[in-house]
């Protein structure tokens, strides 16, 4: 196994374009993790640990936060969790408190598990995924549209994440994951939603409940638009709202639960995230 160790952004750009098959590592939690059970035997590794912009962060001159895809899950914790809450709460939800200091949500999207914790709030939240190749140039992907199967994503072979992009929040966020446990658990499926009150939006997102994250479109439709922003939640509503979230998933049954339960707690989910989120706008929110 070759083991390619670029000093730069750009001499990482070349070394992929050269062997499109080389794995990037930098944190390796679940890199490290595929090898040790032989399930991927790459046959070069390129580190990117020495290349220190994509562990830093930028406010970009529209407010939007530019992180590189480097960064650590416990500094986006500590640094930007304030102005990302949904992410920040997907966060602290990552395996253990040495796991939280070496992954990083570039591991996450590269991996595309659909069981990876951040991709809801990523996609609640409305982030764009910064892409590069050294023939191409840089592409700007919406979450949305960057996963495109089972631990596949729209990536080219040449080309490597530097970044996402996302807006700080405009209202309230929430992630919520259900486990066998609390701690050091594959999520049997996750949720997250955002609220935009001053656009009269819903964003919202599914883990581990079909075979790519995803949003739930008809779910974020119909709240948005059957909701009284400045009222209390009708309970009518509530409950319409954690059907098409269930009813937007297509999820299997596996050795963590069956897609009955998945749907069913997805529903939970639902309901629970958007009464704490709608507590938090202080319009009286009563869903549980």
């Amino acid at each position: 196994m070759d083991f390619l160790r670029p000093q730069t952004w750009a001499d990482a750009l070349t070394a992929k374009a050269d062997d499109v098959d080389a794995v990037p590592i930098q944190g390796g939690t679940d890199v490290m993790v595929e090898m040790n059970f032989d399930v991927h035997r790459p046959g070069a590794l390129l580190d990117l640990n020495p290349i220190s912009e994509l562990t830093t962060w930028e406010q970009l001159p529209d407010d939007t936060l530019r992180i590189g895809a480097g960064m650590p899950y416990v500094r986006i914790i500590e640094e930007v969790g304030d102005r990302l809450p949904g992410i920040a709460q997907a966060s602290r939800t990552v395996g253990s408190p040495q796991i939280r200091n070496r992954g990083t949500v570039g591991g996450n999207l590269g991996g595309a598990s659909p069981a990876g914790d951040l991709h809801a709030p990523l996609l609640a939240a409305g982030a764009v995924i910064e892409v590069e190749s050294a023939a191409r140039g840089t592409r700007m992907i919406p979450a949305a549209d960057f996963y495109v199967g089972v631990k596949r994503n729209c990536c080219e072979r040449d080309e490597l994440i530097r970044a996402f992009h996302v807006k700080p929040a405009a209202g309230p966020q929430y992630f919520s994951k259900i486990g066998t446990r609390n701690a050091m658990v594959i999520a049997v499926c996750s949720f997250s939603i955002a609220l935009y009150p001053g656009e009269k939006r819903i964003g919202t997102g599914l883990g581990s409940a079909a075979p790519t994250p995803r949003r739930a479109y008809a779910a974020e439709e119909f709240l948005a638009g059957e909701v009284d922003w400045s009222g209390p939640l009708d309970d009518r509503v509530v409950v319409r709202f954690s059907e098409l979230v269930s009813d937007a998933a297509s999820p299997i049954d596996d050795v963590r639960g069956t897609a009955n339960y998945r749907r069913h707690a997805l529903a939970v989910m639902a309901k629970r995230t958007l009464g704490w989120a709608w507590k938090d706008l202080g319009n009286n929110g009563k869903a549980a």
